[in-house]
């Protein structure tokens, strides 16, 4: 279903995304916090993987797990505030923006 302006009828209508936008910038900071404190559990287990490498490669699978944990503690948490933000640019805000005449207008208003 194409949206069309309730002002002035245009179907040039594009959406801000605000809302997915701060969420998924709040939740990738978010995330990579929570992937610091499992960095001392990835740095564990990459210095275990590791020391069959002898102690360079405990110290290499140390920092490679210590990374790891933080990438994917930022990639989960970016995820999930871009979805909930997006929930929220669906629910809540004027997420539609009229090419015409710019006015901003939510779903519920169309």
């Amino acid at each position: 279903m194409t949206k069309q302006c309730p002002n002035c009828r245009s179907y040039r209508i594009t959406t801000l995304d605000r809302g997915k936008k701060i969420g998924g910038a709040i939740g990738t900071v978010g995330g990579a916090a929570s992937g610091v404190a499992g960095v001392m559990s990835g740095a564990e287990f990459g210095g275990i993987v590791g020391a069959f490498a002898g102690p360079g490669g405990a110290a290499l699978g140390g920092i490679a797990g210590a990374i790891i944990g933080g990438l994917i503690g930022a990639a989960t948490g970016g995820i999930t505030g871009a979805k909930l933000g997006e929930v929220v640019d669906q629910r809540v805000l004027d997420n539609y923006h009229c090419l015409a005449c710019n006015y901003v207008f939510n779903q519920s208003t169309h």
